[in-house]
């Protein structure tokens, strides 16, 4: 068992005893007495639990605390809601623009110290010496997430899309604990609305059930599916890492490959519904930010299931003002690529992770100019097996140079060996280095069994229903109806409720998590 407070120095993830057994009912309960008094209240008891939540975090502990980084989400805060405010006074002027300008700068500049200082010290002490020692610099929680989302408010200000919004409902808007360290990007249409109303006085305990059944289920994903394949990859990875160990072998490359997809699927999913059961506890609906990329039938489609406001944000304030597909052919492939590379590049202070970026780009680019060649050729579409396979067998080969970043941004990393890390991969995994298919055993990095069935996961998400198709009658989150597959018609007997059956079910899903709780492991995304 986990001790209750041993953390090191992590922050307190939502897979801790702290967050599930101390945290959160606490936060609960203050809300719901806070709420009782006054709606505004109640957030400002929200605000405050974020803050506390945030502030946890110690990236050093044999060191005091400081509260460093929490005035630094607060002063980002104060900064951008009283810019967004001047921007939205003054739209269509110089001063207007230029705070605009300003703000957005920056909000990039701080995002830029402390994503990116080792990264370009880095490159300039390979090509010229200098520095001589690479500078340290503690990545703040979350900075990505709420850089970007007050980025896009800023512009929405200069666009006259923002009203004159409570400092409390910006707050908590922006620090809201549930999206904050690893999303969704929320942006501001979406949420500060909701903190308008009362509606969650009359819905609360088909939230509380609603919520806690989402938690379960996130908890479930993360513990035991995710977290039962990660040893699986991380061996077969340390394995193509090994100076001076053998490569793997064409099937070991590719059970790493897919153990890894299989891994940050359940990760990102269970995350993904843990952070929206937090939020519906308190009767606030987050936006959907994962839908079932696996059963994508194409890199335009798994895109619009993979990490949904990202690709949103993008879009909108990246690749629609570089010219979209306004500007010919050209000028769309370019603008993908540059959006994609960006993309890359935001997920991790690497080379392999810009590799990842451009490998979607041309994807992207390449699903692009199919899509045009068939249409104009009247060539029939794929069938949807088919499709969905050969989109799968494209993400899993662009998840190696991902997977291999945490060997360039780990403490003894390096950009070199999470390149060569990817060769070895790649290599194997296309027979460069021979059509062996598993070693025998004295040679086993992982059981041929375990791979097996870490592999054979994958049909699980292509064949059941995902978490919001699971919950659809109670609207898990904000709008999901522009998927196909979301709209089932009359309700199905799998389909969740508040009722005695279901609630045995929860009660044996939370205890076969229980069993396997027997670790502290991050999400892969709190890293971005």
């Amino acid at each position: 068992m986990l001790n209750l407070f041993a953390f090191g120095d992590v922050e307190m993830i939502f897979n801790s005893y702290t967050y599930l057994l101390l945290f959160l009912p606490f936060a609960l309960l203050g809300f719901s007495i806070a709420a009782r008094i006054k709606l505004r209240a109640g957030f400002t008891w929200l605000v405050l639990a974020s803050l506390f939540y945030y502030g946890w975090w110690n990236p050093d502990p044999t060191q005091p605390w400081r509260p460093w980084y929490v005035l630094l989400i607060v002063g980002s805060c104060v900064g951008n809601f009283l810019s967004g405010n001047f921007i939205a006074k003054h739209r269509n002027t110089s001063p207007g623009k230029a705070i605009l300008v300003i703000g957005i700068v920056l909000n990039l500049l701080l995002l830029g110290y402390f994503k990116y200082t080792g990264f370009v010290a880095n490159i300039l002490q390979h090509f010229t010496g200098w520095p001589t020692t690479v500078p340290t610099v503690v990545l703040a929680l979350g900075i990505s997430f709420f850089t970007f989302q007050q980025i896009a408010y800023l512009v929405d200000a200069w666009r006259g899309e923002t009203e004159e919004y409570h400092f409390t409902d910006y707050m908590l808007f922006v620090s809201f604990w549930p999206q904050l360290i690893a999303g969704p990007i929320v942006h501001h249409k979406e949420m500060l609305p909701q903190f308008k109303r009362e509606t969650w006085r009359n819905h609360r305990w088909v939230d509380a059930s609603a919520g806690l059944s989402i938690l379960l289920i996130g908890l479930f994903k993360k513990v035991v599916i995710a977290d039962n394949a990660a040893p699986i990859a991380s061996s077969i990875f340390n394995l193509a890492a090994a100076a001076d160990g053998r490569d793997p072998t064409i099937v070991e490359a590719w059970a790493g490959a897919i153990a890894y997809s299989v891994q940050i699927y359940f990760d990102f999913s269970g995350y993904s519904d843990m952070a929206i059961g937090s939020a519906r506890l308190f009767g606030i609906r987050l936006p959907l930010n994962f839908h079932s990329p696996y059963k994508a039938t194409s890199i335009v489609d798994f895109w619009r299931r993979w990490h949904i406001t990202l690709s949103r944000f993008l879009r909108d304030y990246l690749y629609i003002p570089l010219g979209g597909n306004r500007k010919g052919k050209s000028r769309r492939y370019i603008n993908l690529l540059i959006t994609m590379i960006l993309g890359g590049f935001w997920h991790g202070a690497g080379f392999t992770y810009l590799l990842w970026g451009l490998l979607h780009g041309l994807y992207l680019c390449a699903n692009n100019a199919w899509a045009f060649f068939r249409k104009k050729h009247n060539i029939p579409a794929l069938p949807k097996p088919l499709a969905i396979g050969i989109t799968f067998i494209f993400v899993v080969i662009a998840w190696v140079p991902f997977r291999a970043g945490t060997f360039e941004l780990g403490a003894s990393g390096s950009y070199l060996k999470a390149l060569d890390i990817t060769r070895t991969m790649f290599a194997s995994m296309f027979g460069f280095n021979g059509f062996e298919l598993w070693p025998d055993r004295s040679g086993y990095v992982v059981k041929d069994s375990h791979a097996m069935r870490a592999c054979l996961v994958v049909i699980f998400c292509w064949i059941l229903p995902n978490t919001q198709q699971f919950m659809r009658r109670y609207q898990p989150a904000i709008d999901p109806s522009k998927f196909e597959d979301y709209n089932l018609g009359p309700r199905r007997w799998w389909q969740w409720r508040p009722t005695t059956g279901w609630f045995i079910f929860n009660l044996l899903m939370m205890c076969v998590t229980i069993h396997q709780f027997d670790k502290l492991s991050e999400f892969i995304y709190f890293q971005f």
